[in-house]
């Protein structure tokens, strides 16, 4: 029999009624011949909820404890769904990550799976079951839950497909696909059938919300076929597969925006070696992921660093950035959390010249300024005020998309 794992995200989650609407999916799956494990996401806002909870009692809770608070979402959703299940004539157990269980590592709040014991998993199947695994979470090698970051369940759910050899992992989510830019921003914005793991890593990355990175990351390690569709409309979504040479045909697959940064400038360091090292070493050791980073030509003796991180760890960030600051005898620290990173993705960007250059000239023409570049072979993206987001997005999805020529390949 085929295995499918199925993922389920909040919004489609969200409610009772959603969640009976889920439970029909997946009883379809089952009377078509195949073994079904089932990741779900907790209820739509109720992981915010929780986090909500735990900075009332603490500005900065402590991340072993936040674990133990946010994970209790995805035990209550894929208990409804075991119910609802039950209630339509289909076996099934719910089961959390440390049940499973899924072993990671110990990094609260955003850990990293190392490995998953499948033997439970395969006893129930065998049983004729279907198994509902809570996403986002794990458990370490001390006995302690573990939460994996926002987007935990994508990862989840893939991680899952690798280990049990799915044939297909299916991402359920409230849109119905991969866009070539933010349909709420685009009206035109274009749905991609097929698209490669290499490209999709890349969006993740720069702010597409359909996927999370770490889950493109195991796909494309382990080759799990993902089907990205719609909870709500019965259509075929969009495959993220191998790259294969028709892809190359594109210039520019997508448009991509990411409003979650916020950037910190360490102004006038000594311009000695290793000050960045010092810097951005103390970054990692707290596990902060550090994207775009730019340093200023040296004037007279001193230079500015800056660097881009999430939202979520900049007050941190800033805290280790004034210390390191002090040390190094650097004049302060500046932040702003205004900003928005616009990228432009395609695997055709390998074989075509002149992506660069076009960018930065809809964005001159736009009247937008650029404070930073980040290249990759098949990636640009640009450092740019958060007010000009929305406008940048459309000048550029007009540009490369909508008016795309297709490459000729040889």
């Amino acid at each position: 029999m085929p295995l499918v794992v199925q993922k389920f995200g909040g919004t489609s989650v969200g409610t009772v009624e959603r969640i009976k609407n889920v439970a029909k999916k997946v009883k379809k799956a089952v009377e078509e011949g195949n073994k079904v494990v089932v990741v779900s996401s907790a209820m739509a806002g109720e992981t915010d909820r929780l986090l909500g909870l735990t900075r009332e009692i603490s500005s900065r809770p402590d991340p072993r404890e936040q674990d133990m608070v946010v994970s209790t979402g995805e035990q209550v959703a894929i208990g409804l769904l075991a119910l609802a299940l039950k209630e339509i004539g289909i076996d099934a157990v719910s089961l959390t990550g440390w049940q499973v269980p899924i072993y990671t590592d110990t990094a609260y709040t955003k850990a990293r799976i190392k490995r998953i014991d499948t033997h439970r998993i395969m006893s129930e199947l065998e049983r004729g079951k279907v198994v509902i695994v809570a996403g986002f979470q794990g458990v370490n090698d001390y006995g302690d839950i573990t939460t994996l970051g926002r987007g935990g369940s994508d990862t989840t759910a893939v991680a899952l497909a690798a280990a049990l050899k799915a044939d297909v992992c299916e991402i359920y989510t409230d849109v119905t696909g991969v866009f070539t830019a933010d349909p709420r921003i685009v009206e035109n914005a274009r749905k991609i059938p097929v698209i490669s793991y290499e490209e999709m890593m890349e969006m993740a990355s720069l702010g597409s919300k359909v996927m999370q990175i770490r889950s493109v990351e195991f796909a494309a390690k382990y080759g799990v076929k993902i089907h990205v569709k719609s909870s709500f409309i019965d259509e075929d979504g969009t495959w993220i597969v191998e790259e294969n040479e028709e892809m190359e045909r594109v210039a520019v697959r997508g448009i991509s925006h990411e409003l979650k940064e916020s950037k910190i400038t360490v102004v006038k360091v000594p311009d000695k070696p290793g000050i960045a090292a010092k810097l951005f070493k103390a970054l990692g050791d707290n596990n902060i992921v550090v994207d775009m980073i730019v340093q200023n030509v040296s004037h007279e003796g001193y230079t500015d660093i800056s660097f881009t991180v999430n939202k979520v760890d900049a007050d941190f960030a800033e805290e280790i950035a004034r210390e390191v600051a002090q040390e190094v005898g650097a004049s302060g620290v500046e932040r702003n959390d205004r900003i928005a990173k616009i990228s432009v993705v395609g695997l055709g960007m390998k074989t075509h010249a002149g992506t660069a250059g076009k960018m930065f000239e809809v964005l001159y023409r736009e009247g937008i300024n650029i404070y930073a570049i980040s290249t990759s072979e098949i990636k640009i993206s640009c450092l740019i005020d958060e007010k000009y987001a929305e406008l940048a997005v459309r000048a550029l999805h007009e540009a490369f998309i909508e008016n795309q020529e297709t490459i000729v390949v040889d």
